[in-house]
């Protein structure tokens, strides 16, 4: 659900900006304030993990395809703050590193993806919990549903508010594509949040960079070549609906589209791009934690 640069303009830029920077700024101002913060490494490989994951695109009906947000499960294993921050981190990497969105757009990605996704599916995912709604599988479970609804709808918004379309003929068609995303953001979530809440699969890595830092990296590689190579719900809506009219990039990133430059292989170009964008990731995660928290509370891992 990445908007590129070249689906908006105007205000809506600088508005969804600002929201982002007031969105992660209440999601610091809550992370450092809590008793349960996560550790460096697992903050860092939580991040990595997602990053990696949302580069595995998987098809549905029409010709298109999805991938994981992530939100929810960003919020489900770290807490709805860190959550938030790591979706920010992936997002903003994904943009600088590899062109997925643009720097104009960059506000409207991280407040659909970060804000709405982490922090609004995060807080629903608690509410549901904590006043017995429903057990905690069945929460996460809707949880990630209802963001990938959520965001979808912040896009429709957006490309309304920008004169790309109207909202009463986007949102119709957002909605169709993504409530069938949305059941793919559920099952992903859940299995991992299962599969992560076993001790004995995560000790090590909630407890060792050396160990979580390889690991991220290999998952990372593992995903990208099983990537779909179907438009994503938003890219098949911007092809029927003529959304983009200018595809030159404002900015080129380092390894655009995910390909490593100066490798003729395809690919290993992509392989070599998704190692280094989860160890990216991975880093930026852990000198986050180390400055949110301060280095001494890192002191034994």
């Amino acid at each position: 659900m990445h908007i590129p640069s070249a689906m908006l303009n105007g205000t809506i830029c600088p508005v969804t900006a600002t929201l982002s920077a007031a969105g992660i700024s209440a999601a610091t101002g809550y992370a450092i304030k809590s008793p349960n913060k996560p550790k460096a490494s697992w903050f860092a490989a939580t991040a990595s993990l997602i990053f990696a994951m949302q580069m595995l695109n998987f098809p549905i009906s029409g010709g298109t395809s999805g991938h994981l947000l992530g939100g929810v499960l960003a919020a489900a294993l770290l807490g709805t703050p860190f959550g938030v921050l790591a979706m920010a981190l992936v997002i903003a990497t994904q943009t600088l590193l590899f062109s997925d969105g643009g720097l104009a757009v960059l506000g409207a990605n991280i407040f659909n993806m970060a804000v709405i996704g982490a922090g609004v599916g995060g807080i629903l995912r608690t509410q549901l919990i904590a006043r017995g709604k429903a057990n905690r599988h069945l929460a996460t479970a809707m949880a990630a549903w209802v963001s990938v609804i959520l965001a979808s709808c912040a896009v429709s918004a957006e490309l309304a508010f920008s004169g790309k379309i109207a909202f009463s003929q986007v949102l119709p068609a957002m909605l169709g594509t993504h409530a069938l995303i949305g059941i793919g953001e559920s099952a992903i979530t859940l299995a991992f949040c299962m599969l992560l809440s076993r001790q004995d699969l995560t000790l090590q890595v909630r407890a060792k960079a050396s160990i979580a830092l390889p690991a991220s990296i290999l998952v990372a590689i593992m995903a990208a070549p099983f990537a779909s190579s179907l438009p994503d719900g938003l890219e098949a809506l911007a092809t029927r609906f003529n959304l983009i009219h200018n595809t030159a990039p404002a900015f080129t990133a380092l390894m655009p589209d995910y390909i490593f430059p100066f490798v003729n292989n395809t690919m290993l170009a992509t392989l070599l791009a998704a190692g280094i964008g989860a160890a990216t990731v991975f880093g930026g995660a852990w000198i986050l934690a180390r400055m949110l928290y301060g280095c001494k509370h890192y002191n034994k891992i």
